[in-house]
């Protein structure tokens, strides 16, 4: 099967999350690692079966390489669908590029690595390991994916680490976390005829809402080298039920990036304290409800890491990098299982993953292949 045709069947293989059913591209994976000697288990949680992970290792020993993509994608929202030019899951090719969802996010990454191992089962010359993880779950968080694989050690420490996503070829270090929270308003309801009678509790929300975008605004004055600065984004607001009433209860939903190094518990913190500063009595509030998402960070001054670029340089004639991810990815849960660097590394831009008429380029998808199949040559064969 050649590179085209391999991208184009992974696109034609459906796995929007949600509902997050992997097992056919998984099934698919796992047939062509065997095919070409691979050993291969798929592995699930308990808690959703469905989202099936396939993990294919060709060689034995020592070093370690993994080679990491995630098989899910996102769905098909309802108005993004009217807006596709093709079919999302045709695979059609138009003007150097493969159009279809999951094309760039991330199964162009995906079939780079299947072709990079291809290449690797060719020849009797291999030395240790190369592990391919297929990884489910990747577009909710990793939590029953990759991080489920990571805390139930069905993935070894590896040497070097490459996590397929969507860096223009360069080598990415880093990415941001993610700190989510709710912040709740409390007031008295009362009728809008005479509102003074009440407590609005939009109106006090209103007040830490502008706290919080002076906090976001502050964040600016913190810069990472690779990634740049905090963010504080409200992105959901609730209150309310009709036009003539006080409302006496507001919510909003609000989006801490976090960048590398930053702690948890002091972000929290923050948070915390801008709600806090805001005199609103006689209304209340509280925030509370705090997910986190941890953030990536990788040396990349390690031999593999600088062949890695340098192969980088050699096929795309450009600067390899580091440079940083602004999404998330699954290589925060790989951290503890990195004895060497962790790089993210993959075609084209994230920017037109997630929408109508996602695509790859060709020519991007063989850059990444080439890089493939150059680090591999020289540094496990």
């Amino acid at each position: 099967m050649d590179s085209i045709a391999l991208l184009r069947h992974l696109v034609q293989i459906p796995s929007p999350n949600p509902p997050g059913d992997t097992r056919a591209i998984a099934d698919f994976v796992a047939e062509k690692m065997r095919a070409i000697g691979c050993d291969v288990r798929q592995l699930a949680p308990d808690a959703k079966p469905e989202a099936l992970n396939t993990i294919a290792v060709l060689g034995a020993g020592e070093p370690r390489i993994m080679l990491h993509a995630h098989i899910d994608t996102v769905p098909i929202a309802a108005t993004e669908a009217e807006k596709w030019s093709v079919d999302p899951y045709a695979g059609a090719v138009r003007d150097g590029a493969l159009y279809g969802k999951g094309s760039i996010d991330d199964k162009a990454p995906l079939a780079s690595m299947m072709l990079a191992l291809m290449d690797a089962a060719q020849r009797d010359s291999l030395r240790g390991s190369l592990i391919l993880v297929a990884a489910a779950e990747e577009e909710v968080g990793g939590q029953l994916g990759t991080k489920w694989l990571a805390d139930s050690k069905h993935l070894p420490p590896c040497d070097f680490i490459i996590v397929g996503e969507q860096t223009a070829n360069k080598v990415a270090t880093a990415h941001k976390g993610v700190m989510r929270a709710t912040v709740r308003t409390s007031g008295a309801a009362v009728h809008a005829t005479n509102p003074d009678r009440g407590v609005n509790a939009i109106v006090a929300m209103s007040k830490i809402i502008g706290a919080l975008d002076k906090y976001h605004r502050e964040l600016s004055e913190r810069v990472h080298p690779v990634v740049g600065s905090p963010t504080c984004n409200i992105g959901v607001i609730e209150g309310g039920s009709t036009a003539n009433a006080v409302p006496d209860s507001c919510a909003i939903y609000l989006d801490r990036r976090m960048v590398p190094r930053e702690d948890p518990e002091i972000v929290q913190a923050e948070l915390r304290a801008v709600v806090n500063s805001v005199a609103l009595a006689p209304a209340a509030a509280d925030i509370g409800d705090f997910v986190y998402s941890r953030w990536f960070d990788s040396a990349s001054d390690s031999d593999y890491a600088k062949t890695f670029m340098d192969c980088i340089k050699e096929v795309i004639k450009d600067d390899p990098g580091p440079v940083g991810y602004l999404p998330g990815s699954d290589a925060k849960h790989l951290t503890d299982l990195a004895r060497g660097d962790m790089i993210i590394f993959g075609p084209g831009s994230y920017e037109v993953a997630h929408a109508a008429d996602e695509h790859v380029a060709l020519a991007d998808y063989q850059a990444t292949t080439d890089i493939l199949l150059k680090f591999l040559r020289r540094t496990v064969y």
